[in-house]
């Protein structure tokens, strides 16, 4: 079954089901300044399984478009790619684990013709230390689910992936992993998250190819979470469960939550019985034509790894550049630039003409600026510059370029420097992407869901003292401070910060109600909601008012989260206003 087949079948398996299909949202995420890609199907969904309400109800299912920076330097196996499609359903606060399982494992057996002895589970082994409880009712589940289908499965513990390596298979098909593998939540192992945070055991699922031999080179011994190829994730089912609390402290959260993520990509792959990732639809047709252009064979192992690099970073781009994304220097079009040259390189490698590898005039044009760059980085490589970093920033060189130039006189690149400037790059990138404000929120903690609703008293504080020419250009907020940017010609009088500040603890002492409304995004801008400049909007919005509706303190667009009375908030205190940029001025200020 191709991908196109199992993305459709997937969609409408649970939209019988009651699940509202919605859209992919776009690969450079909207109001999120955390992150420069869309990496997950979650990501969009973050309000939604934080508490706010969906507007299309309990059930979601779509397929989104994903982009995984971190995974360029993978690419070139059999299985990683940087674009991907995760298919994914949602439960908000409706059915749970019962009805996960059952559906997904009817899904894959039924729908997409997955062999169910090919199939082996995993779940939560537990967490004494933080007081989490091992999830034995998903491992049931899943033995109740295999006994259907005339499979006894046996339940091993195995805790730690360096123990799944000493102790292998034992005969299992379900088994015990420690949080490090069966526990998800935004930032890691229960350890690592913050207070207020949410979290919970997953349930993963993993397709076995049987033709792949065990490597020793990646344990003695081979398990479901083995990196030797022979077992591939297809799907993950998280079950949000918990909110840190306090140190080593959860509490239940008050309305459970599905979270569903399996990789198209892989689930092809999966059903076709191949390993090989780039054999299934979405690569045929480009590995065809690099055959073409190049004289050359895929199957050949001497070029192989050159043909998916270009297959997936052609195609990735393409991907980008839809979403409007151009080469640079920074932010999302460094990342495009670097995998647009790494396909020049590998496309010279296995003999394609110059010029032919890309159909795009923006691909095209950055074609010709590389292979300008390119000469004049080889001259400067002939006079002896060696560091790899700067041949990469300065003159596009790939990596791989400067290595092999490098060996051929004799030389060696340190390849753990390369990487670890690289990482301190896209770090400054991503801080470079927070300084425009797209509007998100650090955290979830408690400190910052007030900060947040403070800053909508800000913004309302600031029309009614300066003036209605007064436009929101950002901000971004975390546990210590807000930071808020607004149009405004000249720096703040005293006064009008007193004025200000008094108009904001006004409304706070006032104890107001904050109130969360779904309705057409027209019927919102009729009634004046201020919304962020420039920002784009679906066809229905959340809207979020502060006091009584009909003669409110502040309406306006937001997903949330916010406190739920302005009694909570404590004192607003401005610590500092300042220039942001030419016709923008910026507050910073706190809750005491």
């Amino acid at each position: 079954m191709n991908s196109f087949e199992i993305k459709k079948r997937f969609l409408d398996f649970f939209e019988k089901r009651g699940h509202a299909v919605v859209p992919s949202a776009p690969i450079v995420p909207e109001g999120d300044p955390t992150t420069l890609f869309t990496g997950s199907g979650m990501q969009p969904m973050i309000p939604y399984l934080l508490g706010e309400k969906h507007p299309l109800g309990t059930r979601i299912v779509n397929s989104q478009r994903s982009f995984r920076a971190e995974d360029i330097e993978e690419v070139g196996d059999n299985r990683h790619t940087t674009f991907f499609e995760m298919l994914g359903n949602w439960s908000f606060g409706d059915y749970f684990r019962s009805e996960q399982l059952r559906w997904m494992s009817e899904f894959l057996f039924d729908e997409v013709g997955i062999d169910p002895k090919k199939l082996y589970v995993t779940t939560f082994i537990g967490d004494t230390k933080n007081g989490l409880e091992r999830d034995t009712e998903s491992a049931e589940l899943w033995k109740a689910i295999f006994k259907e289908r005339g499979i006894e499965a046996n339940i091993v513990e195995i805790g730690s992936e360096a123990a799944g390596s000493d102790v292998g298979m034992q005969g299992g098909r379900i088994f015990y992993y420690d949080s490090k593998k069966n526990w998800w939540s935004r930032a890691g192992t229960p350890d690592k998250m913050p207070i207020g945070e949410p979290g919970g055991p997953d349930s993963e699922m993993f397709y076995e190819f049987t033709e792949i031999e065990h490597d020793p080179k990646f344990g003695k011994e081979c398990h479901p979470n083995c990196d030797c190829g022979r077992y591939l994730e297809i799907g993950n089912n998280v079950f949000m469960t918990y909110k840190k609390a306090g140190e080593g402290v959860f509490e239940p959260l008050p309305s459970k939550n599905v979270d569903f993520g399996g990789g198209l990509e892989r689930m092809a792959s999966a059903s076709q019985n191949d390993p090989d990732i780039f054999k299934i639809d979405a690569f045929i047709d480009t590995i065809a034509r690099l055959e073409k252009l190049s004289g050359k064979k895929y199957e050949d192992p001497l070029h192989q790894k050159s043909f998916r690099i270009i297959a997936d970073h052609a195609r990735a781009a393409n991907m980008l550049i839809a979403d409007g994304v151009r080469p640079s220097n920074t932010e999302q079009g460094y990342v495009l630039r670097r995998l647009l040259r790494r396909a020049i390189f590998h496309a010279d490698k296995i003999g394609v003409t110059p010029g032919t590898l890309f159909t795009s005039d923006v691909e095209k044009e950055e074609e010709v600026r590389f292979r300008t760059t390119l000469a004049r980085g080889l001259k400067e490589f002939e006079k002896g510059e060696r560091d790899a970093f700067i041949l990469f920033t300065t003159y596009g060189f790939p990596f791989e370029m400067t290595q092999e130039l490098a060996l051929e006189k004799g030389e060696t690149v340190d390849e753990k420097d390369f990487k670890n400037k690289i990482k301190e790059h896209q770090e400054k990138s991503r801080s470079g992407a927070e300084q425009k404000f797209k509007g998100g929120l650090a955290d979830t903690s408690e400190k910052t869901v007030r900060l947040h609703t403070a800053t909508h008293l800000l913004n309302a504080a600031l029309k009614h003292v300066l003036g209605e020419h007064v436009k929101q250009k950002g901000s971004n907020i975390t546990e210590e401070r807000l930071r808020f940017d607004f149009s405004h010609p000249t720096k703040l009088t005293d006064e009008e910060k007193q004025k200000i500040g008094e108009f904001v603890n006004n409304a706070i002492a006032q104890g107001l109600p904050v109130v969360r409304k779904e309705m057409p995004r027209a019927e919102a801008e009729s009634i004046g909601a201020e919304m962020e400049f420039n920002a784009k909007y679906p066809d229905t919005v959340s809207i979020y008012f502060v006091g009584d509706e009909k003669t409110p303190v502040s309406k306006e667009f937001c997903g949330g989260p916010h406190v739920t009375n302005t009694k909570e908030l404590g004192i607003f205190k401005i610590v500092k206003e300042e220039a942001s940029s030419a016709g923008v001025r910026r507050i910073k200020a706190i809750l005491e």
